[in-house]
């Protein structure tokens, strides 16, 4: 089995509400090589999966967990500020949808801060629909077919009605760019512990930890950079205080330094393979 990856942008009905369609089929990795489990970034936004394979979804809580936990065929991972660890010691194939902020309650019927920090059985939340959606899913006859399927699934469940707290689409637009949340509360209107529970239940975390995520995101990108960067250098365009604090927050949320990080060398940004009996 060959590594195979299929990507797509959601149709015009669900761009306010997915960033990524995509199918994937991956090959069992060599252990001895690459590890068995794969250490997961976060990337600030939560994502669905159907395995459609035989093989359900196994997480691990840590890097000392060596048993894991099979979560099923369909699994919701909620918004992180810290990695997890997976299983890649069988070929897989898998579907996933990325959402956007704001998504959770109208796609998956619950808030966002509900599911923020885990993984959920999506049988949890659609009940016995969600073993109706991996069945259609199986029956179509092709990865571009599967992705309409999904696509047409995910539009079916948007209510007449739909739109972000006007709020929490300000601070969206905001954050990235002002050092300051409590100048973003401010601009709202609303009182800070109002506004903190607002955009909790739309995008699963508070704007300060949001915020932390977006940097880690730009820390990802810069490192991937070629010829690389000093370190310091990245600290700086990144938006930390300097090298020091670049290296706390990184290990924070990825359990490895930027230096191991960049000798990991990763093919996919966020999926960073654990040796063999790493850590």
């Amino acid at each position: 089995m060959s590594r195979f990856d299929l990507t797509r942008p959601p149709p015009p009905v669900l761009r306010p509400f997915v960033q990524t369609l995509w199918v994937s089929e991956e090959p069992v990795r060599d252990p001895a090589i690459s590890g068995d489990r794969e250490r997961m970034l976060p990337t600030g936004a939560m994502h669905l999966v159907f395995r459609l394979s035989d093989q359900p979804v196994r997480l691990f809580d840590d890097v000392a967990d060596r048993t894991g936990t099979d979560m099923g065929h369909a699994v919701v991972g909620g918004t992180r500020a810290g990695f997890y660890l997976r299983d890649t010691t069988r070929p897989v194939r898998t579907l996933g949808v990325l959402f956007r902020p704001g998504a959770a309650e109208l796609l998956l019927g619950v808030p966002a801060d509900e599911l923020a920090e885990r993984h959920t059985p999506l049988d949890d939340l659609w009940g016995r629909a969600a073993v109706a959606a991996r069945d259609r899913l199986l029956a179509a006859t092709s990865p571009a077919a599967q992705l309409d399927v999904v696509a047409a699934l995910l539009a079916a469940r948007l209510p007449a009605v739909r739109g972000m707290h006007p709020a929490v689409a300000h601070a969206l637009g905001r954050i990235p760019f002002a050092p300051d949340v409590g100048a973003i509360v401010r601009e709202t209107g609303y009182s800070h512990r109002r506004f903190i529970a607002l955009f909790r239940r739309a995008v699963g975390v508070a704007p300060k930890t949001y915020q932390r995520i977006l940097r880690f995101q730009r820390t990802l990108a810069l490192l991937g950079t070629a010829p690389a960067p000093a370190l310091v250098d990245v600290a700086l365009a990144a938006g930390y205080s300097d090298q020091p604090h670049l290296n706390r927050e990184f290990r924070a949320i990825a359990g490895i330094s930027p230096a191991e990080y960049r000798r990991a060398a990763p093919v996919w940004a966020h999926h960073v393979p654990l040796p063999p009996g790493g850590r």
